[in-house]
């Protein structure tokens, strides 16, 4: 049996972000894990424009490259880890966007939440939910939600508390299981 393949998607794209920071805390310790294959996916690299495809993403009609190459890239992966900051109360545009242009790509998948903000990300994490749920996404319970005050220091370097790790790895746990349950439904 294959390992589950993961994609830690980073959903901030703005200069100066901490999400990179917070995905490559997070990835590091996945990568001490042996039941999954890890791969980081930075959205200020792909270089989506704001949706742009004429039609609707459940069509699968795409016209640009640019959304053939996220589509042949999404659809390499059973499960992602979304690294999402809190943007008034809500997540990014830029990684709503990059959800919004695919949809048959993101089906019977899992998905785990690491957020981060003033609030621990937590509301965020529930708009993200509801996103995902509409894509056929199944998100796990386990979540990272990760406070700038006190997981942060001056807002940018990584300093999370000791309880943070086994968050992350409760969450891991669980969308290895969930991406490889949810696998068979796409063969």
């Amino acid at each position: 049996m294959t390992l589950p393949r993961i994609a830690f998607i980073i959903g901030s794209t703005r200069p100066d972000r901490v999400g990179p920071a917070v995905a490559e805390w997070a990835f590091d310790l996945a990568g001490r894990r042996d039941d999954a294959a890890y791969d980081l996916i930075d959205l200020a690299h792909v270089g989506l424009p704001l949706l742009d495809e004429p039609e609707p993403a459940a069509a699968r009609h795409y016209v640009h490259d640019h959304t053939r190459r996220w589509s042949r890239l999404i659809e390499e992966y059973d499960g992602y880890v979304f690294v999402s900051p809190e943007y008034n109360r809500g997540v990014s545009a830029a990684l709503k966007n990059a959800i919004d242009f695919l949809y048959t790509e993101w089906n019977d998948k899992a998905a785990g939440l690491i957020c981060y903000g003033s609030s621990g990300g937590l509301r965020a994490g529930e708009a993200l939910k509801a996103t995902l749920g509409e894509v056929q996404i199944a998100t796990v319970r386990a979540q990272v939600s990760l406070s700038i005050y006190d997981d942060m220091v001056d807002f940018a370097e990584m300093a999370p508390r000791d309880y943070q790790a086994g968050n992350l790895d409760a969450m891991l746990t669980q969308l290895t299981r969930w991406a490889g349950a949810l696998k068979p439904l796409r063969a």
